[in-house]
């Protein structure tokens, strides 16, 4: 796969390889052909409408917001243990000894 930039270098193109069959690649070429444009050009517009479908049914909608709600949880996690993890001790915390796991010596937090 490799990247290049668009036409006035607004975004990165990736190569795609697509398997087809030679009575598709056919057809492909001939619909090229018939509309004086590139296969590339095809399959562009081609993937284009498939995107534009796609995002409008209901059911992908749907998929998406459970998604989309799975990410959150995530986050939340993730943010929850960094903040656990680099806390600031309070006054408080400071002065209270805790246990070290090493023989029960106490500790204080500095």
């Amino acid at each position: 796969m490799s990247d290049s930039l668009s036409p006035g270098g607004l975004s990165a193109i990736k190569t795609l390889a697509a398997r087809l069959n030679e009575e598709r690649r056919a057809q492909l070429d001939i619909i090229a052909q018939l509309n004086d444009r590139t296969v590339t050009e095809e399959i562009r517009l081609a993937n284009d409408a498939w995107i534009a479908k796609s995002k409008s049914g209901p059911a992908i909608k749907q998929r998406a917001a459970a998604v989309r709600a799975e990410i959150e949880r995530e986050a939340a996690t993730k943010r929850s243990a960094i903040e656990a993890i680099f806390e600031v001790p309070t006054s408080a915390a400071r002065s209270t000894p805790r246990q070290d796991g090493l023989g029960g010596a106490s500790v204080f937090m500095p």
